[in-house]
């Protein structure tokens, strides 16, 4: 399985996640740098987070633009997996790959320390090796992390189960307590608090490592059932 790390001018989580593919997966990784028009040789694509354009506009706004987000479109109208973590969320939502949108924490402060989420779906590739209500430790790193979306599109993600992690105790005023959703096909998914942080007991968990695993599961998954060796 190949994955590609999205890299902006501003990423800053980009190493992150090259480091957590490599060391939780042994899997091929490659930065790709956000002028690429070509992603057809990757099999799941990490929007990592960061400042992208430094967050200008609007976070994510400029870099919604880029020309590897056409690619990021074709990939997940293929069904290929595509993770987008912080600011890789917020670009996902601008791109409109992700209903919702992003805005200043309800503190109005940058909030950087662990959370807790709870695990809400775990019919998901990006979840099935969690359990159901599982409750994980990942942490957080953002200023516009504060979920929100109108009546409508909440009553969507909670009928279709897209709302795949809540925080136990919301750190930014998020509506519903989301803290990730998936988009209603499965295959691309947004979050705010960073997995690839959470690989290491060294890094003070190894919550996030199930992500990964995850993915790797079902695209294997994918390839046995469809007979590719």
């Amino acid at each position: 399985m190949k994955f590609a790390v999205l890299v902006f001018p501003g990423s800053n989580c980009d190493i992150d996640c090259y480091k957590a593919v490599e060391s939780a997966l042994g899997e091929p990784v490659d930065y790709v740098w956000h002028t690429a028009t070509d992603l057809s040789g990757y099999d799941c694509i990490l929007v990592p987070g960061g400042f992208s354009y430094g967050d200008y506009l609007r976070c994510g706004a400029i870099a919604r633009f880029a020309p590897v987000m056409n690619e990021v479109a074709k990939a997940a109208e293929e069904g290929k997996y595509v993770l987008g973590i912080c600011n890789g969320f917020q670009i996902l939502t601008e791109a409109g790959l992700l209903p919702g949108t992003l805005r200043r924490n309800d503190s109005l402060k940058f909030r950087c320390h662990d959370t807790v989420l709870r695990v809400e779906n775990n019919d998901n590739p990006f979840t099935s090796l969690y359990a159901e209500g599982e409750e994980i430790t990942i942490p957080i790193a953002h200023g516009e992390g504060n979920y929100y979306c109108d009546e409508d599109t909440l009553k969507q993600l909670q009928e279709n189960r897209q709302i795949i992690f809540r925080y136990s105790n919301n750190p930014n005023g998020s509506v519903d307590d989301i803290a990730g959703i998936t988009n209603e096909r499965g295959n691309v998914v947004g979050m705010m608090p960073h997995p690839e942080r959470a690989v290491d007991g060294l890094l003070g968990s190894e919550d996030g490592k199930k992500m990964f695993t995850s993915i790797l599961k079902a695209w294997r998954d994918r390839h046995e059932s469809a007979g590719v060796r």
